[in-house]
């Protein structure tokens, strides 16, 4: 299983960044391997459409969940199209996000938030 989460850094000590589409990395995990990689956020200067770029990247990773904070409405569809389940979490080191999934401490989105327009 593949997990994407987004964060403020490259380091498993950095912390998830709640904002999905305007996260600077996403830092995934692979639970089979317990390997990490890191690639950048293409939605984080996107001027509109952010969470859909980000969405769209995770999924070319073939991730089959994302821990974040909150997922804009198009992210949220786009992840639910394609079965990917998100996690909400709060603003810990990645590697505690990680293991807080893997107890299943962590609650599923089963709701968009509010959409946000541009880079505000």
């Amino acid at each position: 299983m593949k997990i994407a989460v987004s964060a403020t850094g490259q380091n498993r000590e950095d912390m998830l960044d709640r904002r999905f589409g305007r996260c600077d990395y996403f830092q995934i995990y692979d639970t089979e391997t317990e390997e990490f990689h890191v690639i950048s956020n293409k939605g984080v200067s996107a001027g509109g459409g952010a969470g859909i770029a980000s969405a769209s990247q995770v999924l070319e990773e073939e991730i089959t969940a994302v821990i974040t904070g909150n997922l804009g409405p198009n992210a949220f569809e786009l992840l639910e199209k394609a079965g990917i389940k998100a996690y909400s979490c709060e603003e810990i080191p990645v590697t505690g996000a990680i293991e807080q999934f893997q107890k299943n401490q962590l609650s599923e989105i089963a709701l968009a938030g509010k959409a946000h327009h541009g880079m505000n």
